[in-house]
């Protein structure tokens, strides 16, 4: 499963990241299926009371749901627990190529401030040939404003759920279960895990709940913490470098601390990124990688081989031959065992399954050296099991015939007590040492929950093997009862309650999806040295101290947010802090509060105190120094307003922060005026009266295209420009009589206003006040060509657009080819211009672009529409700003293209086997007959005269014969074949009292259920009146140009609603179908069936080839 950890902390897991839906996510949403009432009630402490858990199970079916030319649909609303929920879904995905789906608060909109509810819950879309291969995926979730739905959204690919081979669409019908449990809010915020249990939780990163279920299993087999602990480490050793101190200070914090653990050093040990985290990995693979890894660390320490004595055991592999005395054996280690499910009632018989003997005879002799091809018995015998016994449990097998991964939810039953010496040793070799009891007790469960496209990990452990039973849910731990951890894991079918007991109606039965997944052993005879004490003794000093360290810092954190409301923060800026950033980091207003200096201050301290504290910190007398308050304008811009009042310096320093703070948050934001002589000592501050205003000047260098913050000048508003031209003159290092421009800087957002201030106009005339912000310049003097921004205004506007835009080819979306500094103001033409003089092309009308996903960190699915956007349009992805664009090279120019309706056709030539793919490009007007007079034109025909025709076949089905006239700017090839071919002579004869079928190959699986699967190319055939089967075998197998020997195999049948009729030679075949429409839509309900072996090479569809879905195989790194 994905993220989303248990409660609201975190969040829980399911296969792909679970996020919230909105617009404004693409690559978000995830729902799920409802959880059972028995997932439920897992959640729950040692005896509570009976908490009545509201469920419901919905069923949604959507008919026509190929044709359905909506970017998103919402179910009916139903009821849950007093609550309004609905389904939302995305028919083509939600920027994926997946089906996404989710459940939504249906009256978000509507409910008051501060709503909340919290619901497990699971979302299905129904297999309706076989419930069994049913995806399922659950989750929990609460809901509130921000996040009102939770899904998936990559719920399933949308090639299997658009193959109607594959059971999902039947009848163009989608049938969707949700399954909604609404549970107490209160109970996931009050629940302490340490004070119920005395164990702590593992926090989810996203993806790691399967890591979380096996590490706490890890740690709860004291011998192997042990080891870990004593596994040589230093001081100076880095948790995110170093995979044993990750692993020791993992271990230490969940015996020692009092709340849940994370795991991000452990996995960054690994050398895992962020995607790592969020995705779901295999828990039997990463016990298999970690054990490798750990063994590995050891060699050479105290604590060497400790991974072999725990974990390992030996087997034989041996090959006896019946007739002569010749005997092959070989020894191998094990780490853990894999037993299959299906077919096996429990444990035992999966035992008995794994050292079964096989006979090697008849073609499969065996060749034993010296004496040729013998009959022989080959089998398993184990030498000798290990002290914990890991046993992985094969609930995920690959069905060939479906050719996916499927779930086996089987019942199987495991006991508390396994004994692997029953009936007399069976599955030990002779030379097994027969003195070793092999009486084994249970001591975990790890279980899985949900289907093979995503489900969620926990465990249930007993860890010191007593009666009672731990669950182990990410950060969440319960006590459970044993029935929970053995009998409710078997899997299988469970009956629903019966709402009416008194009627006789038939029990209804639903698949258990949650079920034992890995079983860890302990043996009888080595428990008390397994189950050993660990303490405090068996740690490195230096760990000690560092992750005691650590929570003194965390307690101290802990401590300053609990003290925070007695406490002010008090930011200050001053002339050196402008000067440092004006120009580099900033251009506009005057300085970034969080890059000036801080000082967290006790509400009650009196300012006075507060000042001698700045006259230490800045080396400036307390009467030399004078406050401003900052101030927020309407434009958005932030500025020094007024000074301190003499009576206001006599408060302290909460009161001046919340009389000056109406935003009330927990700052206070000075700007400390210091005046300096011309010794650069500090000076009292100058008089201010009313009259008086704090002006702040830059300076603006336009042959160098530079700004700086250059002082400040106190000024009466009375007084002109031209009064203090001199002081600003001396200010910029010019000659006293130097002629300068000026400009006031009045705002930078949303767009840039700077204006000409006139000189000769009094400040106040000029609406000048305090904090206000002047930019000067000398005159440009040279050609303004050479200089592309000659005065301030231009300089500003360019500064708060320019933007630099990493560029990558399209068909290479990771690398980064160029970057080119652009303006956010330019146009598409603009952009392109400039990237094909960067590319050296000499029509740029040819470059098209694409923009970038933020979330997926994927090009978008659709270019980007021409002319239709600016750069800053173009970099947008919803809530994000991006800084990458995606180029190709068009063979046409892009407003051509554009015009142009693009086809991918397949043509099937009459007489060759083979098949040919065309890209029609035609007007948008234009007509099916348009595109079939181009394709005449691209193609070999059989003869001159051949006429042809447009098909669209979906999942080797023929949906539609294309009349000529209708248009192609809606047709869809995407996920539909289109096809073209010549109309066969007989078809334009056709009789009156002929009949025209669809002839589709097929093949059906070995399975019980004998589930029909339609491949190859679908045709049509003319067939006349009291035409038999054996007339028309043979114009098919002329048509097909099957060899006899391979054509004796095949079976013909009549299909009629999916079923088929298998025909005699003699059968007359035209009887058997009615008269069809060509002008309706869809494969027809009856045709013609051919059975034989599909030797075509099996490949995975891909309805988008340029998209791609493989798991990244899990490794360690480090």
């Amino acid at each position: 499963m994905t993220l989303m950890t248990t409660p609201p902390i975190d969040q829980q897991e399911d296969e792909e990241m679970l996020v919230p839906h909105s617009d404004l996510v693409e690559e978000g949403p995830q729902p799920m299926e409802v959880a059972q009432p028995e997932a439920a009630a897992a959640t729950t402490v040692e005896n509570p009371p009976a908490e009545e858990i509201p469920t419901l199970k919905f069923t949604w079916s959507t008919q026509g749901f190929t044709r359905l030319n909506v970017r998103k649909l919402y179910s009916d609303v139903f009821v849950v627990g007093g609550y309004k929920w609905r389904i939302l879904i995305f028919p083509k995905g939600n920027n994926v190529d997946h089906l996404s789906m989710y459940l939504d608060v249906a009256d978000a909109a509507s409910l008051p401030y501060g709503w909340s509810r919290y619901s497990q819950f699971s979302l299905a879309v129904v297999n309706q040939m076989n419930s069994k291969y049913s995806i399922r995926k659950e989750t929990q979730h609460q809901f509130n404003a921000r996040e009102s739905d939770w899904g998936f959204t990559s719920f399933m690919p949308l090639s299997e759920l658009y193959d109607p081979t594959r059971g999902y669409l039947v009848n163009d019908t989608l049938q969707i279960e949700a399954e909604v449990a609404v549970r107490k809010v209160l109970d996931y915020w009050s629940y302490d895990s340490k004070k119920e249990t005395g164990f702590v939780g593992l926090k989810n990163q996203g993806a790691t709940c399967y890591m979380n279920s096996l590490l706490q299993t890890l740690y709860h087999i004291p011998y192997f913490r042990k080891a870990v602990y004593h596994m040589p480490t230093t001081e100076n050793d880095a948790p995110t470098a170093s995979i044993p101190l990750a692993l020791q200070s993992l271990f230490y914090k969940l015996q020692y601390n009092d709340t849940r653990v994370g795991t991000k050093e452990l996995t960054k040990s690994f050398g895992w990124d962020t995607n790592d985290s969020f995705m779901q990995h295999d828990v039997q693979e990463l016990n298999r990688i970690l054990s490798e890894k750990l063994e590995d660390k050891m060699k050479g320490t105290v604590v060497e081989g400790t991974i072999q004595k725990l974990f390992e055991g030996h087997h034989m592999n041996y090959i006896e031959c019946i007739n002569v005395d010749y005997k092959s054996t070989r020894k191998e280690s094990f780490y853990d065992l894999q037993l299959d499910v299906k077919g096996c009632k429990d444990v035992y018989a999966s035992f008995d399954k794994y050292v079964e003997v096989e006979r090697l005879e008849g073609d499969n002799k065996y060749q034993a050296e010296g004496h040729g091809l013998q009959d022989a018995k080959k089998g398993v015998l184990f030498i000798d099991f290990p002290p914990v016994l890991q046993l992985q449990l094969k609930r995920f097998e690959y069905d060939f015939m479906r050719d996916t991964m499927v779930k086996i939810n089987d019942r199987y039953e495991f006991p508390l007590q396994l004994d692997l010496d029953r009936e007399n040793g069976k599955y030990l070799s002779p030379d097994a040492d027969k003195s070793v009891r092999n009486l084994y007790t249970l001591h975990s469960v790890l279980v899985h929950s949900g289907g093979v496209h995503g489900g969620h990990y926990y465990a249930f452990i007993r860890p010191t093997l007593s009666d009672q039973w731990y669950k182990f849910d990410d950060e969440r731990v319960t006590k459970e009862v044993v029935n929970r951890a053995l009998e409710e894991q078997y899997g299988g079918e469970e009956e629903l309650p019966q709402n009416n007991p008194g009627v006789n109606n038939p029990p209804i039965k639903f698949t258990k999806y949650s079920n034992a997944y890995m079983l860890v052993y302990i043996r009888e005879c080595d428990k008390d040295k397994i189950i050993c004490n660990v303490d405090e003794k068996d740690i490195a000093e230096h760990l000690q101290v560092r992750l005691k360290k650590e929570q003194e810092e965390k307690e101290d954190k802990k401590n300053y947010k609990a003290q925070a409301h007695l406490f002010t923060t008090i930011k200050v800026a001053r002339d050196e802090d402008i000067t440092e950033q004006i120009g580099k980091s900033m251009y506009f207003d005057l300085v970034d509060h969080e890059k000036v200096r801080s000082f967290r201050i006790q509400k009650q301290t009196p300012f006075q105190q507060f000042k001698e504290e700045m006259a230490k910190e800045f080396g400036v007398p307390v009467q030399l120094q004078r406050y401003w308050i900052w101030a927020k304008r309407q434009n958005h811009t932030y500025r020094p307003n007024r000074p301190l009042l003499p009576h206001e310096e006599q408060q302290t320093v909460g009161q001046i922060r919340e009389a000056s703070n109406k935003a009330n948050n927990a700052e206070l934001k000075l700007f400390l005026e210091i005046e300096r002589g011309s010794d650069e000592r500090p000076i009292p501050p100058p008089d201010k009266s009313p009259e008086d205003i704090l002006l702040f000047f830059k300076l603006y260098d336009p042959e160098n295209e530079e700004l700086r913050y250059v002082g400040r000048l106190m000024v009466k508003s009375s007084s002109k420009p031209m009064d203090i031209v001199g002081q600003l003159n001396q200010m910029a290092g010019f000659a006293p009589d130097e002629e300068i421009e000026l400009y006031e800087e009045i705002k930078f957002e949303p767009c840039v206003l700077c204006e000409h201030l006139d000189k000769k106009t009094s400040f106040r005339l000029s609406q000048i006040e305090n904090g206000d912000i002047i930019c000067y310049q000398k005159p440009i003097s040279i050609q303004e060509n050479e200089c592309p921004y000659p005065d301030v205004p231009s300089f500003l506007e360019y500064v708060h657009n320019r933007e630099v835009v990493r560029f990558r080819a399209l068909e290479k979306p990771k690398e980064d080819e160029f970057t080119m500094e652009l303006s956010k103001l330019h146009t598409y033409d603009d952009v392109v211009e400039r990237l094909a003089e960067k590319l050296g092309l000499s029509d740029s009308s040819k470059i098209r672009l694409t923009s970038h996903n933020c979330y997926s960190q994927q090009p978008k699915p659709q270019p980007i529409k021409y002319r239709g956007a600016d750069l800053s349009d173009m970099l947008a992805h919803y809530n994000q700003a991006s800084d990458i664009l995606y180029y190709e090279v068009l063979d046409i120019p892009l407003p051509e293209l554009q015009r142009l309706k693009i086809l991918k056709v397949a043509f099937h030539h009459a007489t060759k086997d083979e098949v040919v793919i065309h890209n029609i490009r035609l007007p948008k007007q234009s007509t099916v007959g348009d595109v079939i007079n181009e394709l005449k034109t691209k193609v070999e025909l059989s003869h001159p005269d051949a006429e042809l025709r447009l098909l669209e076949v979906f999942y080797h089905k023929i949906y539609k014969i294309f009349p000529p006239t209708e248009r192609i700017e809606n047709i869809n090839d995407q996920y539909w074949t289109l096809r073209a071919e010549e109309i066969p002579e007989e078809e334009k004869n056709i009789g009156p009292n002929d009949r025209l079928i669809h002839v589709y190959h097929f093949t059906k699986e070995a399975a019980q259920n004998q589930q029909v699967q339609n491949f190859g190319d679908p045709f049509f055939l003319v067939i006349h009146e009291g035409e038999t089967l054996e007339d028309i075998k043979t114009r098919i197998q002329k048509k097909l140009r099957v060899p006899d020997e391979d054509f004796a195999k095949w079976k013909f049948a009549s299909f009629s609603m999916g079923r088929p009729d298998y025909l005699q030679d003699t059968d007359v075949v035209y009887d058997r179908f009615q008269k069809q429409r060509k002008d309706v839509y869809g494969a027809w309900e009856q045709y013609l069936g051919l059975e034989h072996v599909d030797n075509t090479p099996k490949r995975a569809y891909a309805a988008n080839q340029n998209r791609h879905a493989y798991e990244k195989p899990m490794k360690i790194y480090n």
